[in-house]
């Protein structure tokens, strides 16, 4: 792919192990650009939560080097409040367990946190929290406790919270895990306009039915920790040998753009 712009995010021979003979990640190679719907694609274990979380600055490689909006991202530059303040504000992500992202005594407060951390303005806080909760639904839900609420209504929540920063970039972690159905599709259509928007999203998911909504863009891990392809949603979803070989469909699943049919 050819791009005028300079790459958002750019990994260069990253790899990452919890034990230095169990690789999470090898030699991970990888430029990200503004304005990109990427979808992370590939089984459980494949190493694809940790690929989102390195470029999160939420976990360091053991070994390579990533570059992030220009400079290297470092755990000693993280280290840095001013910089951590900056990187903070540029990146927002979203935890599989909205659980672990919830703590406040009210969404309210959830939903006021981050732009209170950016020292906005008291007024420009309240407008912000009232037009994400509009934006998301869960305008009712705003004196509420978070640990009230169900599990749909907690990942709209987790949203909000990180919306209400107005980040250049957002990571998804497996963002459809335990939604009911109609939450998921409600996730769904708003990644898609979020797509349409030109907002920078990345999400790791194993979930094929989702990722033709959702990404323009799609790489895919294999079970040994690198990754076995890069190309669009389109070309991707319909290679069915790929999708065999890296373990997201079994020989039976009759996979077709648009979801997959799974013989009982």
């Amino acid at each position: 792919m050819s791009h005028e712009t300079d790459p958002l995010f750019k990994l260069t021979d990253v790899s990452y192990a919890y034990i230095t003979e169990h690789p999470v990640l090898s030699n991970i190679n990888l430029e990200l650009y503004p304005g990109q719907s990427l979808v992370i694609l590939g089984a459980n274990g494949s190493g694809k939560s940790t690929l989102l979380k390195i470029l999160a600055g939420l976990v360091h490689p053991t070994s390579g080097q990533i570059l992030a909006f220009g400079q290297a991202l470092t755990e000693k530059k993280l280290q840095n409040p001013e910089y951590l303040a900056e990187f903070r504000q540029r990146v927002g992500f979203i935890f599989q367990n909205s659980d672990a992202q919830l703590f406040s005594a009210t969404v309210r407060d959830e939903l006021s946190f981050a732009p209170l951390q950016l020292g906005l303005p008291k007024d420009l806080i309240e407008q912000r929290i009232n037009e994400t909760a509009e934006l998301l639904g869960i305008t009712r839900l705003l004196d509420r406790p978070p640990y009230k609420l169900s599990g749909g209504e907690k990942k709209k929540v987790a949203l909000a919270c990180v919306l209400t920063a107005n980040p250049d970039v957002l990571f998804l972690d497996e963002p459809t895990n335990g939604l009911d159905p109609r939450t998921q599709f409600w996730l769904v259509e708003f990644l898609s306009a979020l797509k349409s928007a030109g907002k920078t999203v990345i999400t790791a998911t194993h979930d094929l039915s989702i990722v033709e909504e959702i990404a323009q863009r799609v790489i895919v891990l294999r079970e040994n920790h690198t990754i076995a392809a890069d190309g669009t949603a389109y070309e991707i979803l319909s290679n069915r040998d790929l999708l065999l070989d890296v373990n997201l469909i079994h020989k039976r699943s009759h996979f077709h753009i648009g979801g997959a049919k799974e013989h009982g």
